[in-house]
């Protein structure tokens, strides 16, 4: 007996000793001792001034927590993978990152890539939370209990656009414009139902544009002969400056009104001297705050460069998840969600938690004019 279990320990360590040489694992030890954080966006292409400050801001505040001992005595790590802000992309990156072991995401960037790949984060009980995806139906649909944001939706966007247009620039005959995509044509809608239930002013130009067309003249031309005192576009810069730019060389002094997808310093390199006077949305400016001032700082001193759209957004999101995951002491995805909407955390947004539908409460827009060369809010 006792020989047949001094045999049964050797044999039982030997086990031991080959598996753990093992490469497979070895990895799955390792694994189980990092906390994987997939951040998803446009880290290329003509959006990637979108998606890269969310990179450098998950960046940021992993390195700091990792500093102080990680998460749960773990350390944090990034799973950086790209979707150039197109659906088609955004299902592969989606799923990649799930089988590469994330325990949640940052991203995506914009609302048609985030649409495309909640389901895949969903089905796998993977907690997704957006610094800039606004598409209201992400959380007011009821189809993805897993998502989350850092920003406001597009119906409050609408809402502070159409009201602008209305009360302070006192406009009549509105041009509403968009790209056709998720993001675009949703805000779009919102701001057309807003003008004609206000009954102070009159849709007079309703129409969808096709990005990256090579002419904008013809939609140009409509929005002339309609007589519009101000349009309101919903979609990107590129599409953005495009427009902008024409009209302004046709000497039309139409206002020009757009959102967040606009509110990029992209948008006034590309338009150059024809971006003065543009108006657009975008998150309210907290950079007096404190922890925003700390993470602006951080920025500069780590890439030599002020950071770019939706930065803060980014940094309180991946704060957001971090506290989350160490509230709920496991990266379960049931206890993770609970922790998010119950557990407030202090971010560069203020102290914030998220409601039963995913958004952040106590984020909103604020409406910002280019002058100078600078966007600078006006309201």
């Amino acid at each position: 007996m006792q020989k047949e279990s001094s045999f049964r320990r050797s044999w039982i360590a030997a086990l031991i000793v080959f598996f753990a040489a093992s490469p497979l694992f070895s990895a799955s030890l390792f694994a189980a001792d990092i906390i994987k954080i997939g951040i998803a966006g446009a880290h290329s292409g003509d959006l990637a001034s979108y998606g890269l400050p969310t990179v450098k801001a998950a960046e940021l505040v992993i390195k700091d927590i990792n500093a102080k001992g990680g998460v749960l005595g773990k350390k944090a790590e990034l799973l950086v993978e790209d979707d150039v802000c197109k659906p088609e992309v955004a299902i592969n990156t989606a799923t990649k990152l799930v089988s590469e072991g994330a325990n949640a995401v940052i991203g995506h960037i914009c609302s048609g890539a985030t649409k495309a790949a909640l389901g895949i984060y969903n089905n796998a009980g993977i907690v997704t939370i957006s610094p800039s995806a606004t598409n209201p139906d992400l959380t007011q649909s009821g189809l993805y209990p897993n998502f989350f944001r850092t920003i406001a939706s597009d119906d409050a966007q609408a809402r502070l656009e159409v009201d602008f247009a209305l009360n302070t620039l006192k406009v009549k005959r509105i041009a509403v414009i968009h790209d056709k995509g998720d993001y675009g044509k949703g805000l779009a809608e919102y701001a057309k139902k807003f003008i004609e239930d206000s009954k102070k002013a009159k849709v007079v130009l309703y129409e969808g544009v096709t990005p990256g067309a090579v002419d904008y003249s013809a939609v140009v031309q409509k929005i002339r002969r309609m007589k519009a005192e101000a349009v309101i576009y919903g979609g990107y810069h590129p599409e953005a400056s495009s427009i902008v730019s024409l009209m302004r060389k046709k000497k039309m002094n139409t206002f020009f009104i757009s959102d967040d997808g606009v509110k990029d310093d992209t948008f006034i390199k590309v338009a150059g001297k024809y971006a003065e006077g543009v108006y657009a949305t975008g998150p309210k400016d907290t950079t007096k705050n404190p922890l925003a001032v700390a993470a602006i700082e951080a920025h500069k001193k780590a890439y030599d460069a002020d950071p770019g759209a939706f930065f803060l957004n980014a940094y309180a999101a991946t704060q957001a998840v971090l506290n989350a995951i160490q509230k709920a002491g496991s990266t379960n995805y049931d206890a993770v969600v609970k922790a998010l909407r119950t557990e407030y955390v202090d971010t560069p947004l203020g102290k914030i938690r998220f409601d039963d539908r995913g958004d952040a409460i106590g984020v909103g827009f604020s409406m910002y004019q280019v002058r100078d060369g600078v966007y600078v809010q006006v309201q």
